[in-house]
């Protein structure tokens, strides 16, 4: 398959999918496009990275903090909180069939196994958190510099 149609077809995915998911947590019909949109570009971020051949920690990572500036500016577009952008936004990136496969691992007994995809599961979902921590402590510095900025020109 060629990989412009691969694209097409996980965006396609990703933007129904993060959109679906937020209509069954009753996110605020305003707000389902821009959930998947935001859906949309944390998951393409990951996908492309992943196609390049980076760590699925970095990829998880980047989309964390694509996904997390998103919310921002759709909160602020929307004059909504973020979380309602960000929550459904998550939905691709978590890691639920390896969690899955990780119980199911353990179930049957083969423990090395089971803590591999442990350890994988816990790593990337490190990796979502240190990515939306890197969008705040961004968020933070820039509206720190846009206030002093703001109050430096004020000054007579």
């Amino acid at each position: 398959m060629p990989i412009w149609l691969q694209f097409i077809i996980q965006a396609l995915f990703s933007f129904f999918a993060t959109a679906a998911f937020a209509l069954c947590i009753n996110v605020p019909r305003r707000a389902l496009i821009p959930c998947g949109w935001s859906g949309l570009l944390g998951w393409m971020v990951y996908w492309v990275l992943w196609q390049l051949g980076s760590g699925r920690m970095l990829a998880n990572t980047a989309g964390a903090v694509i996904l997390a500036f998103s919310g921002v500016l759709f909160a602020r577009r929307y004059k909504m909180p973020a979380i309602i952008f960000n929550i459904p936004g998550l939905f691709p990136l978590v890691p639920g069939a390896t969690a899955y496969q990780a119980v199911r691992e353990l179930v049957l007994g083969d423990i090395d196994a089971s803590m591999r995809l442990v350890v994988r599961v816990t790593l990337v979902a490190g990796s979502i958190a240190v990515g939306f921590m890197i969008a705040q402590l961004f968020g933070e510095f820039y509206s720190r510099y846009l206030r002093s900025s703001w109050q430096f020109r004020q000054r007579p």
